[in-house]
């Protein structure tokens, strides 16, 4: 008997209409009195933030905070969240802000709880024990850190993102407030809402892959493909931003049980090195990914075209539906959503391809159905940010 099928769910989420009372109560719930907030700057100036920490504070709560969160965080910036936590004597976190906050915050949470460097914990042999008092409040619809068991650590001498996956590091609260999206800038939008859409596909077509998360990965497919074009023409459309960031906070917590693959590789060794926005850099990638699997898995590459609708021919063989799902994941992208081409970047295909060794050894890689080798990660990267004609 097998038990790798799973379906776990630890962080305890809530869809609220009102940030500030919903943090008060949580740390109230949790006896919790001193919070260290761990964000950006801008965050820190952003109204809806200070009027939850002023609320806080009127309630003899004391508030700590540490801004000093930047994108793709190194190393230094989770060791200098530590001697924040450390100086302000903070028994909590609340991370509010996109992936870089909430991994940020994570993984000062990792050390605080079981001690040395967040270095250490990039072993995956290096035990992390439970770690409670994490708050979070996700800022943007797409990385799903508030509900995953991921962080991503940038080591600046090598130019890698590597992964640190814990169960026991997951958040203890994610509180989903859609305010806090309403002015988030479209192509911010269009960006993280395709990262929550390759968590779910790469999810889909993953070895990790069961029944169960299958239909979850469904769910947050169709509800991106119907709300995510309205977010990124309307931002102010609170019930779009709403599902959106549900199935974004859904997508989240499929990393935890069904993992991504070799588009996450791609993206981690790319972004990291060629400074590719994550979103983007996964967007780029998906194309080739469901056309890798897709002799190996036609039925679940052609179900996704479905949910982006399409209509297939009885007559149409199961190859030829995937190659028209891909063609219309690649319409739904760049036509519906208006993600720029990679062209943009001004990086060349041979540069692409030339990291195929380090994709082939990335930690999510061995994840993709089939076989998983330089060879086969080159032709990934040759079709990277390209579309088929």
């Amino acid at each position: 008997m097998s038990l790798d099928v799973k379906l776990l769910q630890r962080v305890k989420v809530i869809d609220t209409d009102n940030l500030a009372q919903t943090v008060l109560e949580v740390l109230q719930t949790e006896n919790y009195h001193r919070p260290l907030f761990i964000m950006d700057g801008f965050l820190a100036k952003v109204q809806l933030v200070q009027d939850t920490q002023k609320l806080l504070k009127d309630n003899g709560i004391d508030v700590a905070v540490f801004d000093k969160v930047v994108s793709d965080p190194p190393a230094q910036t989770i060791r200098d969240g530590v001697a924040a936590f450390e100086a302000a004597k903070a028994d909590s976190i609340i991370a509010i802000g996109g992936g870089s906050s909430i991994d940020v915050a994570r993984g000062v949470n990792i050390v605080r709880t079981n001690g040395g460097d967040i270095m250490d914990y990039t072993d995956p042999k290096k035990e992390i024990k439970v770690c409670k008092g994490l708050i979070a409040v996700p800022t943007t619809s797409g990385t799903g850190s508030e509900m995953s068991n991921a962080l991503v650590v940038t080591d600046v001498k090598t130019e890698k993102k590597l992964a640190i996956l814990s169960d026991n590091a997951v958040s203890e609260y994610a509180i989903l407030n859609p305010d806090l999206l309403l002015s988030l800038p479209t192509k911010m939008t269009i960006a993280t809402g395709l990262d929550a859409f390759s968590h779910a596909a790469e999810g889909y077509t993953s070895r990790l892959s069961s029944p169960i998360t299958d239909a979850v990965c469904e769910k947050v497919m169709f509800l991106l493909a119907n709300y995510l074009p309205t977010a990124v023409k309307d931002g102010q459309n609170r019930k779009a931003r709403q599902e959106v960031m549900v199935a974004a906070a859904l997508a989240g917590w499929m990393l935890n049980n069904a993992g991504t693959n070799a588009g996450h590789s791609m993206a981690h060794i790319l972004g990291s090195k060629y400074h590719i926005v994550h979103g983007e850099a996964v967007a780029y990638a998906l194309p080739s990914v469901l056309t890798a699997v897709s002799d190996l898995m036609p039925e679940k590459v052609a179900e996704i075209g479905q949910i982006l609708g399409l209509n297939y021919a009885e007559d149409e063989s199961m190859a030829d539906r995937a190659t028209a799902a891909v063609k219309q994941y690649q319409h739904f992208r760049d036509d519906v959503l208006g993600l720029h081409p990679f062209s943009d970047y001004g990086i060349s295909s041979e540069q692409v391809v030339s990291n195929a060794k380090a994709v082939a050894n990335e930690q999510f890689a061995s994840n993709m159905p089939g076989e998983m080798n330089e060879q086969v990660a080159a032709k990934l990267l040759a079709g990277f940010g390209k579309r088929l004609d």
